[in-house]
């Protein structure tokens, strides 16, 4: 064998040319979470003559709970009201300024009212079940006002906003029997399984633990915190020992008009208005 022949024997075989690259396709990424669920614009609330409201701004971020804190008739319930139009269902009452939701202008002309309320549920100080209905009936009744009829739907639905509502365990075997017939307490979460029923995405809470005992307020307030993994959360509530536990944001309202919104830690420990420090430490209110 020739000298020539062994090179080219031994010579590797041509390289095959690389493969194109690949196009670079971005990564899915689930959607972001929105950084504010309510903004809250120079709002003004009148019933008639009377300005409950003066040019209140502020934002109330998602999954969180907010609370609103005031002395009685400071306007702390007529600004919850404003979050999810009940005000529409009161003669003379007027509102001006912007809320929206997520972005949405809650009280642009081309929204339905009924649809926002079932986007921003309510729950009341004094606990209101339907007396006529039962335990299963009281939570489904949103559910079938809004036209769903099929029974295994609704009982998942009943179900799952029962469980949700910490009372699923307590009333299992009690579904058919008068809702009047629970303790004030149990009655209080059933209002609550009834608002998250039709799966809304806020919560609202008018002092829902003002009427309850101390355990049966420990318990709602477990709910709570509980339920802001899921839901934005504002709730009125009187109790400054509650507002510091349970809620991340506070907004102190005073004659109609926002003093000071911040952090809860802040505003308990180290608020920047000086009307803010007297309220909480209780010199006055």
């Amino acid at each position: 064998m020739t000298a020539s022949t062994m090179t080219n024997s031994t010579q590797p075989p041509s390289a095959k040319p690389a493969p194109p690259a690949a196009p670079d396709i971005p990564a899915r990424r689930a959607p972001a979470e929105p950084a504010v669920t309510f903004d809250v614009r120079h709002l003004n609330v009148w019933f008639s003559s009377n300005q409950v409201l003066d040019d209140i701004s502020l934002q109330v971020p998602p999954k969180a709970v907010t609370a609103i804190i005031g002395p009685s008739g400071c306007g702390k319930s007529t600004f919850l009201r404003s979050l999810n139009r009940m005000h529409d269902l009161v003669p003379g009452a007027r509102v001006q300024g912007s809320i929206t939701l997520f972005g949405e202008d809650l009280y642009a002309s081309h929204v339905d009212p009924t649809v926002v309320r079932r986007r921003v549920g309510m729950v009341f100080q004094k606990s209101n079940p339907f007396p006529t209905m039962s335990v299963a009936e009281n939570v489904t009744v949103g559910l079938r006002l809004n036209g769903v009829r099929q029974k295994a739907l609704l009982n998942e639905r009943m179900e799952r906003a029962l469980r949700m509502a910490a009372l699923w365990d307590e009333v299992k075997d009690r579904l058919h029997a008068n809702a009047l017939s629970l303790s004030g307490g149990q009655q209080q979460r059933l209002c609550i399984a009834r608002a998250l029923a039709i799966e809304p995405g806020v919560l609202l809470m008018d002092e829902p633990a003002s009427a309850l005992d101390p355990l049966a307020t420990a318990k709602i307030e477990e709910l709570i915190l509980e339920l802001k993994k899921q839901f934005t959360i504002v709730i009125v509530t009187h109790n400054m020992q509650q507002a510091a536990r349970i809620s991340g944001f506070t907004a102190f309202l005073y004659l109609g008009r926002l003093v000071e919104f911040d952090e809860t830690a802040k505003i308990f420990t180290n608020p920047s208005n000086q009307q803010t420090e007297d309220y909480v430490t209780g010199r006055f209110g």
